[in-house]
């Protein structure tokens, strides 16, 4: 079985759980800190690295959650991925 990264375990999940994810407020943040920090280790960069660090400090805020919410919702996939 193949190792995979935060990204493509988020992104591989049926739209309705990652809508529940995103939904609950402390599940959304580590949801977001698991996958920022795999796409910053995935690919690397300053942006990757500033996206990750923002999330992870101002993450648990629950607006956060909520806009990447309609962001997958909208786009299928996280905001800034």
């Amino acid at each position: 079985m193949a190792k995979k990264d935060g990204v493509t375990w988020f992104n591989e999940l049926p739209r309705l759980v990652q809508f529940i994810l995103l939904l609950i407020p402390i599940v959304s943040w580590v949801v977001e800190i698991i996958v920022r920090w795999g796409t910053f280790l995935k690919t690397g960069g300053v942006v990757g690295l500033v996206v990750a660090i923002i999330y992870t400090i101002f993450g648990c805020i629950p607006i956060i959650g909520w806009i990447d919410l309609v962001w997958v919702l909208l786009f299928k996939k996280l905001f800034l991925q």
